[in-house]
């Protein structure tokens, strides 16, 4: 039996070679397929546990549907434009002109208005004001809409969204060729609170419901200023904040008005930040804007399900996500002033400048 056996076993082993190579090939296969499969789904639980550590500062973008229409990237110039040579010797020195994530910090003298406004003309931006007239701010839009007409981004095309509660208090004025008003009905508001929390919620509804595709850039302001000054297309890139007039200066990050509650949603330690900035003034493309807007609304509610308010309601929120989202431009104070203050040596000009008024008298809970 044994000498049968070893007789036919080349046979056998032949046979058994044919049969075992692909079930072999097949079992690496398998194998292999596994382990590729776990190793995504290792790399996608990282990736989720990642985006799950940065939701405190970072909010979803959501694409506007147009938004490769228009960029302000696009830094193309007509020929023939007459202008005065730039200088790498000369400019401001009195003031610094650029942040430490090197990005303009934009005063007057740091940019030729004839180039600028030439350079975004060519890229015809569809460019949104919104100003809130609630309660007996209605009587401020007089005269914003008149001075805006005369020194802001004048022959841009410019739709002011003005949300109110009385529309009937919305003044006819002149508007240049391609400007509009859209008036945009909102309720009427208790205390001053609501209205400046009401501001980041009314925006993201409008800019997610109304304008996403009617508007390239979009500035948030103040109904209570006037524009004394040009301000052009030098305030123009993806995100641009402006600095508060009060602590731009010698204010040490420690003294800066930020949030310093840990149970708040704006809480920023005493040991961060890089300025202090205006929820008066902003600006940027729509989506950034939307982004901006949207995470001030989302943390503001949050707060408020927790029996908390920021100190400065949208402001200290501002300021939070403005911390961890960089502006790509930041605008000095020229581009938000004060009536109620002396313009100091190193603000050439005030483009736009907040009214004095009787906060009592003009707030709905008397300014408290």
């Amino acid at each position: 039996m044994c000498f049968f056996t070893l007789r036919i076993s080349p046979k056998i082993h032949c046979l058994v070679c044919f049969i075992s190579v692909p079930i072999l090939l097949w079992a690496f296969y398998l194998y292999s397929r596994g382990s590729v499969q776990n190793s995504i789904a290792i790399m996608r639980s990282d990736n989720t546990a990642a985006v799950m550590k940065t939701q405190t500062y970072v909010v979803e973008v959501k694409h506007c549907s147009n938004k490769d229409s228009w960029t302000v990237g696009n830094l193309l110039m007509p020929t023939g434009l007459i202008y005065a040579q730039p200088s790498t010797q000369r400019g401001r020195t009195d003031v610094n002109c650029v942040t430490n994530w090197n990005v303009p910090l934009v005063w007057e003298g740091t940019f030729d208005p004839v180039v600028i406004d030439a350079i975004y003309k060519k890229t015809d931006p569809r460019v949104g004001v919104m100003v809130f007239a609630v309660g007996k701010y209605t009587r401020f839009l007089k005269g914003f809409l008149e001075t805006g007409e005369k020194y802001f981004l004048t022959d841009f095309r410019v739709t002011y969204y003005i949300f109110t509660d009385s529309e009937k208090d919305v003044p006819a004025v002149t508007l240049g060729e391609g400007r509009k008003i859209t008036v945009l009905p909102v309720p009427s508001a208790r205390r001053w609170q609501e209205v400046v929390f009401g501001r980041m919620k009314w925006a993201t509804m409008t800019i997610d419901k109304q304008i996403r595709n009617k508007t390239d850039y979009l500035f948030l302001m103040d109904v209570d200023s006037l524009f004394y000054h040009r301000f052009g297309a030098e305030s123009f890139s993806r995100l641009s904040a402006v600095l508060h007039r009060g602590y731009y200066k010698r204010t040490e990050r420690a003294d800066f008005p930020y949030e310093r509650r840990p149970e708040s949603r704006a809480y920023i330690p005493v040991t961060e930040g890089d300025y202090y900035y205006t929820a008066a003034v902003l600006g940027g493309y729509l989506e950034d804007i939307y982004n901006l807007v949207r995470y001030c609304y989302e943390q503001s509610e949050e707060d408020a399900r927790n029996n908390i308010e920021a100190v400065w309601q949208e402001e200290s929120h501002l300021n939070k996500y403005l911390l961890y989202n960089k502006p790509t431009k930041v605008l000095s104070p020229e581009y938000l002033w004060s009536d109620y203050d002396k313009v100091p040596a190193d603000v050439k000009v005030v483009r736009i400048s907040q009214l004095k008024k009787n906060y009592a008298e003009v707030r709905p809970n008397g300014g408290h």
